[in-house]
């Protein structure tokens, strides 16, 4: 193969269509369709007394009301629990409407059809709800009491509990391998909740076809697939009569894997009742108090160490907030408490973690999906053993590495896909060399004390990561050469910005040796590819391009065969090159791939000057072997599916030198380094827009992001004027080197990276604040008024 398009900084290709007002997303669908709209409780815990829609009956272009007595068997049941676990002793699900009680502000009580979505809002504002009003849990310590319940039947409000433990050396526990360390500290951490922000909210739009029973739904989702499976299931239709697309999807980070959300369900059983096509887009504020969150966690930390800083023992206590419901399952608690040990042996280790249920909106998976806070975690207790012991920060992180030549590593746990925690490659001593060498680490010092000498205060922070991706249990490819050579690939993953058009285009171009301008890419379409599991978890360029090459291995083959014959040569002297297939240093003997696949599919009729090739008298003759091989399909295409046999290990490091201001307590970001190790580079500009955009909302995470409940369980920020994120002035410019350590897990020897750049931010800027100011820090986000109380009570 001399096209080489794989390791390539290839431009975008998806760019130009999107930043020019081209692009599809699900509120540019259904012009002329119902609108959907939603009565939400006002409460965070109540029981519904009576709904009267009495009122709202008069509303001109007023289509259906519908509450949960409305709705028809399955429909009516609790939504699935996606993933259980047999930790997960209490799993609870939402009804897709309220049934008797809400647990949370912004559940669906109601929901509206109308002409169109301003008559919808209309309706729902003159429905009357009666609510017995009941106290709220919110917040972990108040949930942990367990003096009020949020689910009745689930005590203590513990929806799950899980224990996991690593003995050390001579089979010691960690309980008694901190006893007997030299040094003990102990001490509490907290990460607040949050949530993701897509410039897109979640929406569906669903069209009936009454005349052959069919249904076709495009949701702004990360998963197409599945929630094709989740509609047919709960409305009774047979599977091959739905078909669901994403179309543009303006950004995901893990709200939209969640599936079914009502609306799914809601919107695409009104529109086979109402024989109508249905639309909902939701608003701001619906996604602020009825999409999920995440992070909310508290930790307690034990942890036993030599002289040297060498971890002999460590135990973590997690409290992880889930929220009302648990429709993902414990995924992120059990993320943070395997993926905590980062590029350590810490010797004997214990995690415990408590799941609990708050009169809250629900928590799954958010960029990143427990990584920060595990990352949080085990960071500050490296820098709380830096400090205790008077050493270098980053000395104290490379006497506890896993070393080059101990990979792979088996780290004795169980990981989120149930396999192994096993480390399959990796260089963290280098990796953190390069970081070094990148910040300036050892010469700060000096640059500290000048910035002190002129009234300013600096700090410099660290932070080391390790992040399962790939994980499984599958995803396909299908890949096909029509005859004007084109190369048309699909896959059944979703797409929300990663760019796959481009990288699964660059697997494609260099497998089969074409050039890019040649492939085509559709991803989250089941009319394309019907079976898929999602974009999620750093898995799309590990699980999908693996698939990929796998199945444009399958087409090359065959198209090498049939050349072979076309040209009377061994296929094994065969190339492919710009789209030709020929002989090797002969370049006059050769065939375009656009004609091997015409001569792949043999035919009785001539539509074009082309196909009159493949025609049975026109193509290529022989008494000894038919025109299609006995069990081979017509036609040069492929399909093939990667399954792993466990996840594999991407890793970074990042660093940050902060100054924080003296009166104002403002803390900003003066440099940010990142290297990143993702295995072999697909794209690396696309690697570093990804790492660009995780580290910029890492910041966020950082200093920025908090849900503000109150005592009501009421969310006092539930809007852009209150909810703060980071502006493109407090993002800093991201210096970035890239480490190659290539996967022995997966044909392509690739990692993921997509959320890469956000897990350790909170670390880093926690090291470096505290640096810059001599204060613990043990919370995060931290604000200004945060550190300026901190500066008071210190």
């Amino acid at each position: 193969m001399t096209t080489r398009l794989f390791g390539e900084p290839v431009q975008r290709r998806e760019d130009a269509r999107l930043i020019t007002g081209q692009g599809r997303y699900l509120d540019d669908l259904g012009a002329g369709a119902l609108a959907a709209a939603f009565v939400r409780s006002p409460h965070a815990h109540a029981r519904i007394l009576d709904i009267d829609v009495s009122a709202a009956l008069d509303v001109e272009g007023l289509v259906a009301i519908y509450t949960w007595e409305d709705l028809p068997g399955a429909l009516a049941e609790p939504l699935p629990l996606l993933i259980p676990h047999p930790a997960l002793t209490h799993g609870r699900t939402a009804y897709p409407l309220a049934r008797e009680i809400v647990r949370h502000v912004g559940e669906p009580v109601v929901m509206v059809v109308a002409r169109d979505r301003y008559l919808a809002e209309d309706a729902c504002s003159l429905i009357r709800v009666d609510y017995e009003v009941l106290k709220p849990v919110v917040g972990i310590e108040e949930a942990v009491r367990g003096v009020r319940l949020v689910h009745e039947d689930v005590p203590g409000n513990v929806g799950a509990h899980l224990v996991q433990e690593v003995p050390g050396p001579g089979g010691l526990t960690a309980g008694e391998a901190i006893e007997a360390a030299p040094h003990t500290l102990a001490f509490r951490l907290d990460v607040e909740r949050s949530a993701s922000m897509p410039l897109e909210g979640r929406g569906v739009y669903a069209r009936w076809d009454a005349d052959d029973g069919s249904l076709r739904v495009y949701s702004s989702t990360q998963t197409s697939t599945s929630v094709r499976m989740a509609i047919a299931a709960r409305l009774g239709i047979e599977l091959p009569k739905v078909e669901v697309v994403a179309p543009d999807v303006g950004g995901g980070f893990g709200v939209k894997i969640v599936h079914p959300w009502p609306e799914e369900v809601l919107v695409p059983w009104a529109a086979r009742l109402l024989n109508r096509e249905v639309k909902w887009a939701e608003d701001r504020r619906e996604h602020f108090i009825s999409s999920s969150h995440e992070r909310g966690q508290v930790q307690h930390v034990r942890v036993g160490f030599d002289d040297d800083g060498r971890v002999l023992g460590l135990e973590v206590e997690i409290l992880h907030d889930h929220g009302a419901y648990t429709p993902y399952g414990i995924i992120v608690p059990i993320i943070t408490s395997t993926q905590l040990l980062g590029p350590y042996k810490v010797g004997a280790y214990r995690v415990e973690f408590s799941s609990i249920y708050t009169n809250t909106v629900q928590v799954t998976p958010y960029r990143g999906a427990g990584r920060p806070q595990g990352v949080f975690c085990m960071e500050r207790t490296m820098d709380r053993i830096a400090a205790h012991l008077g050493r270098d920060r980053t000395e104290v992180r490379a006497g506890n590495f896993i070393q080059p030549h101990e990979f792979p590593y088996d780290q004795g746990m169980t990981f989120q896909d149930g396999r192994p925690l096993i480390y399959d490659s990796g260089d963290y001593p280098e990796a953190l060399r390069l970081l070094k060498e990148l910040i300036g680490w050892d010469s700060f010092p000096e640059a500290k004390a000048r910035a002190a000498a002129g009234g300013r205060s600096i700090g410099i922070g660290v932070g080391c990561y390790v992040e399962g991706t790939g994980v499984g249990p599958y995803e396909g490819g299908h890949v096909q050469v029509t005859s004007d050579g084109r190369v048309h690939v699909s896959t059944g993953l979703t797409s929300q910005g990663q760019g796959h058009e481009t990288a699964f285009a660059q697997i494609a171009a260099t497998e089969l040796g074409v050039p890019i301008e040649k492939v085509s890419v559709v991803t989250g379409d089941t009319r394309r590819f019907g079976y898929a599991v999602g974009t999620f978890a750093s898995r799309a360029a590990v699980m999908s391009g693996n698939a990929i090459a796998l199945a444009c291995r399958k087409v090359r083959e065959k198209a090498l065969r049939i050349a072979a014959e076309a040209l009377e040569a061994d296929p094994r002297d065969l190339e492919i090159t710009d789209g030709t297939v020929h002989v090797a240093g002969v370049p006059s003997a050769s065939i375009p791939l656009a004609t091997v696949a015409v001569l792949s599919n043999p035919l009785r009729y001539a539509f074009d000057e082309e196909t009159r090739r493949a025609t049975q008298f026109a193509g290529p003759a022989s008494d000894d072997r038919p025109p299609v091989a006995e069990g081979e399909e017509p036609g040069l295409e492929g399909r093939d599916y990667y399954s792993p046999v466990r996840s594999t290990f991407a890793a970074g490091m990042h660093a940050a030198i902060v100054e924080t201001d003296p009166d104002t307590a403002e803390i900003r970001i003066l440099r940010y380094a990142v290297v990143h190790d993702c295995g072999r580079l697909i794209n690396p500009m696309i690697v570093e827009g990804q790492i660009h955009g995780g580290v910029a909302q890492g910041v966020g995470g950082a200093l920025y992001e908090k849900m503000v409940y109150d005592e009501h369980g009421q969310l006092l920020n539930a809007s852009f004027m209150d909810f703060l994120m980071p502006y493109a002035t407090e993002v800093p410019h991201i210096e970035t080197a890239h480490l190659e350590t290539p996967s022995p897990l997966n044909p392509l020897g690739i990692k993921g990276a997509g959320e890469a750049g956000v897990i350790p931010v909170s670390a880093v800027i926690a090291s470096a604040v505290e640096d810059a100011e001599g204060i613990t820090i043990a919370r995060m986000p931290i604000s200004p008024s945060d550190l300026h109380h901190l500066r008071l009570t210190r």
